[in-house]
């Protein structure tokens, strides 16, 4: 028989009193659920000398820890040892961090948001997120420092820091469903679906080809089992799938908004899920990000187009009847035309977002879709605020003839996002907002 085997523990830099410590833990032959967990924190020398002792933690036998403010200023130190799921154990190994505890920002975005969702949302209920979370790759560069998030300290635009607070939050939403956009490839395999596997959700991911970042979408797995994926990419499904046929035959007319269609790497996630507890109630859960370019709104109807004739395709012919909730980053306020499209069924040639990049880059064409959609979050101010722009562009769209919205969780107030002017800061993780809102089936 093959003895389980621990073969990485990590810890990350940033470690902040009050936030949640998730380690990265690689196993072979075993599995995080059934490892032991021992965490230590270091007490200082004492005046003779001494080394350093590592002290046990109270309640410091879970695979996360969260330090508190009598932690700051200490080492912390993981001692794990790998074990199956027929308890046999592996060789024990230990990890020692790298920094000490640090004192957490004070009050986070996100604190009064909790309020709300202390516990998990009762049978018959789904508690939804859709949260553009900010991808390293972008947060990460001179332009965001210098150009794009002036006004954020360089500390908090770190990407351990910025996932200690991001792992909080979410941690604290006690959501059943959360699709996530802009999520490194490595964030998602070393941290953040570590981290939430933990909490309870399996993470499913899914890449753009030419970046290193995607979406990911997560479900409570005692709630929640998967039935299907169906994800696509929007430029290989038009050019090669017969269900796009005839929108691909009227683009065709439109060569040059075509090859812009077909340059982008934009994605669609789409997964089939079931109830743990009533079999019969399935949902159709899908998560995108548009193309983001501010004159770029007919490539968003495009796109959009696409993606409602796929999920028509899996509601209405693969799981017929079947619920939907179509999350996402629209890069679009509610004043356009890709809003109205989605929201209202239809959109005619002559609305003014075909020519959204000049007469040059027209595309004229009705499109039409068979779903019910509305925004359950209704249509906030802004879910995007940095300094150069704020609006409303994330949305969680449900299916209205089949759910309703049972409550949607405040958006933190102007005065929160906006003490340290802008987004992201020291106290919240992305230039987006989270949407939260509890759904039922009707």
């Amino acid at each position: 028989m093959a003895e389980s085997s621990s073969l990485q523990l990590r810890l990350p830099h940033s470690l902040l009193a009050g936030f949640p410590v998730c380690p990265k833990l690689a196993t072979e032959f075993a599995a995080p659920h059934h490892c032991l967990f021992r965490w230590f924190c270091e007490r200082p020398p004492g005046a003779n000398g001494a080394q350093p002792a590592w002290v046990d933690v109270e309640g410091g036998d879970q695979q996360v820890f969260v330090p508190g403010n009598a932690h700051v200023g200490q080492r912390l130190k993981l001692h794990c040892t790998p074990c199956d799921g027929l308890q046999r154990y592996g060789v024990p190994r230990e990890v020692e961090s790298v920094g000490s505890v640090e004192a957490g920002p004070g009050a986070c975005t996100f604190d009064a948001r909790h309020l709300y969702t202390r516990r998990l949302a009762p049978t018959g209920t789904l508690r939804a997120v859709s949260y553009n979370v900010l991808a390293d790759t972008y947060a990460q560069t001179e332009f965001s420092r210098t150009v794009l998030f002036p006004y954020c300290a360089p500390y908090a635009l770190e990407l351990d820091y910025r996932q200690s607070l991001l792992h909080k939050e979410l941690a604290g939403y006690h959501a059943d469903l959360v699709c996530l956009q802009e999520v490194d490839q490595a964030v998602f395999t070393d941290s953040l679906g570590p981290a939430l596997e933990a909490f309870g959700l399996k993470g499913l991911f899914k890449i753009k080809e030419k970046q290193h970042e995607g979406l990911a979408t997560f479900y409570r797995q005692d709630k929640l089992q998967l039935l299907s994926q169906h994800d696509l990419t929007f430029s290989q499904a038009l050019q090669e799938d017969p269900l796009h046929q005839d929108l691909q035959d009227k683009l065709a007319t439109y060569p040059m908004v075509q090859e812009k269609v077909l340059q982008r790497s934009t994605v669609l996630q789409v997964s089939v899920l079931q109830s743990t507890n009533e079999p019969s109630r399935k949902i159709c859960v899908a998560n995108t990000h548009l193309y983001w370019h501010p004159t770029g709104g007919n490539i968003r109807l495009i796109q959009a187009a696409v993606a409602l004739s796929h999920i028509r395709h899996i509601a209405c012919e693969l799981y017929p009847g079947i619920p939907i909730i179509f999350c996402g980053d629209f890069n679009s306020t509610p004043s356009s035309g890709l809003y109205r499209f989605v929201s209202s069924g239809n959109i005619d040639e002559n609305h003014e977002d075909w020519v959204s990049n000049g007469e040059e880059e027209k595309c004229s064409m009705s499109l039409t879709h068979p779903f019910k959609l509305q925004s359950a979050c209704g249509e906030p101010a802004y879910t995007n605020y940095v300094g150069g722009f704020h609006g409303c562009l994330d949305y969680i769209f449900i299916d209205a003839h089949a759910l309703e919205v049972e409550q949607v969780i405040p958006l933190p107030s102007h005065e929160e996002v906006t003490t340290h002017q802008a987004l992201p800061s020291v106290s919240h993780p992305s230039d987006h907002i989270a949407l939260i809102c509890d759904l039922k089936w009707k």
